[in-house]
């Protein structure tokens, strides 16, 4: 059978129970498309929660790379161990060659045939026995460590280069792939898989989570192999060199690794509520930032704010945790570091003193092995941060990969029928949605589509008739019954096969960015001829013709047949027609007919709106193709379909306004660290004292210098009792140092972390903030979709902390270490301080150069990972509608194009960052090199001690070694500076239209006049389309003024002059005599309440988002029950489990259409308006509510200017002025009588259904 074929076993039709397929293969579908799991994946399963699991989708080259990477790790942390063979050598000749100095400093002893002798004099002393003198020549022999030195220097420098590249370049391979399956599996899920998911929550996941994934399998392991390596070596050192020094040592460092394991394990805790509290704070930014235009007309922008706040507070309080546990644990580490030193520096002196078991040599070999072991483990903890971050992040995001879609829409399985009829059958079919199992939506239904027949669902919002459609599209399965196509179960058949047999015309049209000619691709050819064809109706005049009419009620088909058969039943269906007769009485049938006969071509399917970039397009769209299409739809709501069929609406920019865009960007300069501290500035007092616990704990290295070089010169000495007091003194210093580090080292984590969290929420606050307060023109720019604003929001704010929090720790650490040691080399030897600080301009070099490569990079990175937030912010916001066209591997593979550009630019940096690391690295030996070849010089000609040698030498490599260890965090400070420059230019920016200021004028008797004079406008992202064009209009206070005309003529785009959304180019809008342009935003739009055409409602409760009409006041129960009732809505609510307290699912997904739009007039009645704007507000209402709520509608006009925008005439008969708009301008007005005594324009409209012209 060959590949990817499916070989049917049983095909489940009318009186069969079982289907099954047997799949041979996958075909050309990727492998991370279909699940395939080979045996080494299956086994990282098993240890999922071990930190192996996050390398579960490295390739075999991958594999191969990390292993290189991972040898050369080791071989690099071998260096410092190897290193202390030769210092062992070198210390023993040091010791040596001082104590024959000092032997022969004494004017009795003399130098005889290379041995100390005693004087002539003096032969009645004790002998001296055999010491040697006058055959070490110190400069030649630190010469020839020197070479040593430098040997391992040139390795390090190639071994810390190929560890670094070749990780790094492992890990984005792996992180390209992570984020390729990770969309490639959300695109796969069920829609009822999204109704329990935020969109917002997943494009974070994207992101942040996916970014630490990133930081625990790069760098870091490499890192922490080295140090690793360098730990165990060190060890062996000992061990060889001294086992019983060792032992001692070795007997209590299990309590180190106990404390590194807490560490992880609280951390990784931590880590995850962490990011799940940003996830939904990014849930919050991401609905609001697709909803501004409803947010900007309620005033609702502080109200978000502080939404968005309290969920940031969430995760400060667990980021503030997690820094205090570092802390601790931190400086619980180094003080059993300290305690040990302590304790195996007493134990051993007395192998050397005592029992004279080690020389000086070997007691420092051992001693400098478990130091520099366990330095290297205190180092590697901050990789342990990174790791467990990372495995938090990957559980979540390997969930969503391994969990395996109930409906896979890209799966290969299932049947696809050689003839289609197109005969559609429901059998008892029960269903309710996952997200609201206690509220049953179809309760056994049974109905029949007949092929080639046009059949009709009506009936009340919440029947259940867009959830039928839903089945049929397999967006759910239902809970009892099947839905079938020509006998056949449609779970059995392929579901990307079955959904490209069905076309879809929706009622809120989804626009996709892309352009027109794309958009239309999308769709099929052809309509309706020979197609089977369902109609979810509400205005019934539409399927007045249909073949089949299902009436249906409770989620049960209640009665079926032609129009006349069920007016004679006068059943559901009569009651429909009877009362949407009334309202209609007016017009004209033929007209009526005329006009929306289009709509029963179309499959109505209540998906997600757009996006607000596209929805501001819409209308100049409409301008451009008003003239070619009013000959066939003059005033339809179908958007641009005719031939096409219904499956393409969406525009975007056309390419030559995103190459203009793109050339006029301009390049962000990284920001200044004293502005991002300003904004830190209120936590001055944590950072102060965090401050000092770093530069306490930059002093530790001196203090080391310090005591390690009075070590060597206590073996120098020939007292033994001498020896013995300074060496217990010492002692007592390593316990006084571990004790103090205790304490700073909590100090400064704590108090970093608290600092860190604070600005990290500060700066979201600040920037969400600044968001919201810009004009809706600043949103239409497709640079600024909610997408990409999330994606920033949730990056930029957190990497500002690479240039604050812990990094001013670690710069505080870093200056306080070496300014110490500064002074205290160049007190003890000015000269071999002065040779050693030549070597320390390399080490900044190769950071500098390093952050200025990275900075472009970062430039890089943010903004391909921003084009790719747009592709899957689009994405996820728009799934039903991917979904019913079958787009999802278009996104998939559009996502993935949009991934390759920061996937080129990490492996750049790659080579880069591994090429600065090993020069920092390799620069440390070739300093010790020289500098011992220079203090032998010294000592031999210039008689300088050599424990000065080593103490101004180990004062400056330890200092250089934290300029080093700085350097490493440059990739974190170059971020942080161009993610801040990006923040600061976000504040820096002053809107035209602002919602913040307090300016403009105000007025006490408000009233309502309104007058459009002489308006011009275009749209800012498409200048070449005038849409308005000398716009004159007047309405007096209580009047109602209602526009009429064909799409695109400029009547939405009035109404969004008045909210004051945009300013017009030429001409005014005038409220009570005041100009537009100087009334106070804020005080004008709370005088104006809207009823849109598109209902928005946020992820909360029914009441919530009917107090959403008014946020400057409290709002009681009894108003939000009293709005309810008048817009038809308390018995539905009432109905609910959790009545008024039900969560509305995001973007209102848990309700109908036309539950959602009662609930938003409910919210325009709750606002108490001087001026409602109605755009066609009970469009998508049953004809059974239309007529209360439209008496409703008409009571809250009393004594209020109105603006009612119409495409359905019937609504604005009784209007004081009915404005016919074309080309942008006003052709006609008056009130309907007189237009109609006119006979122009509007009496052509209600009597023919003409187009406006």
């Amino acid at each position: 059978m060959p590949a990817g074929s499916v070989r049917l076993q049983s095909i489940k039709k009318l009186g069969q129970d079982n289907h099954s397929y047997e799949v041979s293969g996958e075909g050309n579908v990727p492998f991370h498309l279909v699940g395939g799991r080979s045996l080494l994946v299956r086994f990282l399963l098993l240890i999922q929660s071990k930190f192996a699991a996050q390398f579960r989708f490295s390739t075999c080259k991958d594999v191969a790379m990390m292993v290189v990477g991972s040898l050369c790790a080791v071989l690099h942390g071998s260096a410092q161990p190897l290193m202390l063979l030769v210092f062992g050598l070198l210390t023993d000749t040091f010791i040596e060659y001082d104590i024959e100095l000092n032997e022969l400093s004494d004017d009795r002893k003399e130098c005889v045939n290379n041995t100390i002798q005693w004087k002539r004099n003096y032969t009645m002393f004790m002998p001296l026995g055999n010491r040697s003198c006058g055959l070490l020549d110190i400069e030649h022999e630190m010469t020839m460590f020197a070479f040593y030195y430098v040997g391992i220097g040139a390795s390090v420098f190639l071994l810390g280069y190929l560890q670094i590249s070749m990780w790094v370049t492992a890990a984005a391979r792996q992180i390209q792939l992570i984020r390729k399956m990770y969309f490639s599996k959300v695109m796969r899920m069920e829609i009822g898989w999204f109704d329990c998911t935020s969109v917002g929550e997943l494009n974070t996941r994207m992101s942040d989570d996916i970014n630490k994934i990133n930081d625990a399998i790069a760098d870091q392991v490499a890192i922490f192999v080295q140090r690793f390596t360098t730990f165990v070596c060190g060890f062996c050192v000992g061990f060889v060199k001294g086992w019983k020094l060792t032992l001692v040592i070795v007997a209590v460092s299990p309590l180190i690794g106990v404390g590194a394991g807490l560490m992880a394990l609280f951390v990784a805790k931590l880590t995850g509520m962490e990011l799940q509290a940003y996830a939904t704070a990014g849930a919050v930014a991401d609905e609001v930032l697709s909803s501004i235009r409803t947010v900007a007309a309620f005033g609702g922008e502080q109200k978000e704010v502080d939404r968005y706040d309290k969920n940031l507070i969430s995760a400060q309080r667990w980021g503030i945790r997690k820094g205090m546990i570092m802390g601790f644990f931190t400086g619980y580490m180094w003080l059993i570091i300290f305690l040990c030193y302590a304790l195996a520096f007493w134990y051993g002196s007395t192998l050397v003193i005592d029992t004279e078991e080690y020389t000086p040599g070997t007691l420092l070999q051992v001693f400098f092995g478990v130091l520099i072991a366990a330095m290297n483990l205190g180092q590697a903890s901050p990789c342990l941060e990174a790791f467990a971050a990372g495995r938090g992040a990957a559980t979540i995001i390997f969930e969503t990969i391994d969990r395996e879609p109930e409906i896979d829409c890209l799966s290969e399985a299932g049947y696809k029928l050689d003839r289609v009829k197109g005969d559609i059958e429901f059998h008892n079919v029960t269903f309710y949605y996952p997200s609201r199992p206690e509220v049953k939506i179809l309760d056994q239904l049974t109905v029949a589509v007949k092929s080639g027949e046009t059949t009709a669902f009506v009936g009340p919002s919440g029947a259940g008739k867009s959830s039928a459609i839903q089945l049929i599209q397999r967006f759910y399965d239902p809970k009892e019954g099947m839905v079938t196509l020509d006998g056949h179960d449609i779970r059995g058949l392929n579901i990307q096969w079955l959904r490209s047999l069905i076309g879809i015309v929706e009622q809120e049209p989804v626009l996709f960015a892309t352009t027109i000619a794309e958009n239309i691709r999308y769709g099929r050819p052809g309509v309706r001829m020979g197609r089977t064809t369902i109609s979810i109706a509400h205005r019934l005049s539409t399927i007045k013709n249909a073949d089949i009419i299902v009436g249906f009620e409770h989620g049960r088909a209640v009665e079926r047949g032609k129009h006349n058969e069920l007016l004679e039943r006068k059943g559901v269906y009569f009651t429909l027609v009877t009362l949407q007769s009334q309202g209609d009485k007016a017009l004209n049938e033929k007209a009526r007919e005329s006009k929306l006969c289009i709509l029963s071509n179309s499959i109505r399917l209540n998906l997600s709106r757009a996006g607000s970039y596209r929805a501001s397009l819409r209308a100049s769209i409409r301008q451009r193709s008003r003239s070619q299409l009013s000959n066939l739809i003059p005033e339809s709501s179908v958007p641009i379909a005719g031939d096409l069929g219904p499956r393409a609406y969406s525009v975007s920019h056309e390419d030559k306004y995103k190459v203009l865009e793109e050339e006029e960007e301009e390049l962000v300069e990284p920001a200044p660290v004293a502005r991002i501290l300003k904004y830190n500035l209120p936590e001055w007092p944590y950072m102060l004292f965090g401050s000092l616990g770093a530069a306490v704990n930059g002093g530790v290295n001196p203090v080391y210098s310090l005591l390690f070089s009075q070590i060597l010169a206590t073996f120098a000495v020939t007292d033994p009792e001498a020896q013995r007091r300074e060496i217990n003194g010492i002692c007592v210093f390593f316990v006084i140092v571990g004790v103090i580090s205790f304490f700073t080292q909590m100090l400064q984590g704590y108090a970093f972390a608290k600092s860190g969290e604070l600005l990290t929420r500060r700066l979201r606050r600040i920037g969400f903030k600044a968001m919201l307060g810009q004009e809706i023109g600043w949103f239409d720019d497709h640079r600024n979709s909610p997408g990409a604003l999330t994606t920033r929001l949730a990056t930029d704010a957190s990497q500002v902390q690479g240039a604050t929090g812990s990094q001013i720790g670690m710069i505080v650490n870093s200056l306080t270490n070496i300014g110490v040691a500064l002074i205290m080399s160049f007190y003890f030897s000015w000269k071999l301080t002065l040779l050693i600080l030549c070597f320390l301009p390399f080490i900044a070099l190769s950071g500098g150069f390093q952050a200025k490569m990275l900075t472009g990079f970062a430039k890089q990175d943010k903004q391909a990972m921003e084009s790719a937030g747009q592709v899957s912010g689009e994405a996820l916001n728009n799934i039903r509608t991917i979904a019913g066209l079958g787009m999802e591997r278009s996104f998939v593979e559009k996502y993935e194009a949009h991934l390759d550009s920061p996937y080129q630019a990490a492996l750049k940096k790659a080579n880069v960052y591994g090429a600065c690391y090993g020069f920092a690295q390799c620069v440390i030996f070739l300093t010790n090199g020289a500098s011992f070849r220079f203090g032998g010089y010294l000592v031999e000609q210039e008689g300088l001690h050599f424990s000065l040698v080593f103490r101004v030498i180990s004062a400056i490599v330890t200092s250089g070694t934290a300029l080093g260890r700085a350097s490493s965090y440059t990739p974190d400070y170059a971020k942080a500076k161009i993610s801040a420059a990006r923040f600061f230019q976000l504040l820096d920016r002053v809107p035209p239209i602002s919602v913040y200021s307090n300016r403009g004028e105000k007025w006490d008797n408000f009233q309502g006049n309104l007058e459009f004079v002489d308006c011009k406008f275009t749209y800012p992202t498409r200048p070449d389309i005038q849409v308005l064009n000398g716009l004159n209009v007047s309405v007096r206070p209580g009047q109602t003024l209602a526009f009429v005309g064909s799409s695109g003529c400029g009547k939405s785009t009035s109404v969004q002059l008045l909210e004051r959304f945009y300013d017009p180019d030429h001409g005014k809008v005038l409220i009570d005599g005041h100009e537009s342009t100087r009334v106070s935003v804020p005080f004008l739009r709370s005088k104006i309440g809207i009823v849109s055409q598109e209902p928005v409602l946020f992820d909360c409760s029914i009441a919530d988002n009917i107090k959403y009409g008014d946020n400057l006041r409290e709002i009681s129960m009894n108003e939000v029950i009293s709005a309810a009732k008048k817009a038809q809505l308390h018995d539905f609510v009432m109905s609910l489990p959790e009545k008024y307290d039900t969560n509305v699912g995001s973007q209102g997904s848990q309700l109908s259409r036309g539950q959602k739009q009662r609930i938003a007039i409910a919210r325009a009645i709750i606002r108490d308006p001087k001026i409602l704007l109605l755009d066609e507000a009970t469009s998508a209402l049953d004809t059974e509510s239309e007529k209360t709520v439209q008496e409703a509608l008409d009571k809250a006009r009393e004594g209020r200017t109105c603006i009612v925008i119409a495409h359905r005439l019937s609504t604005i008969q009784n209007s004081d002025i009915i404005a016919v708009m074309s080309r942008g301008f006003v052709i006609e007005k008056g009130s309907h009588d007189q237009l109609m005594a006119l006979k122009g324009a509007y009496y052509k409209l209600v009597t023919t259904g003409a187009p406006i012209s």
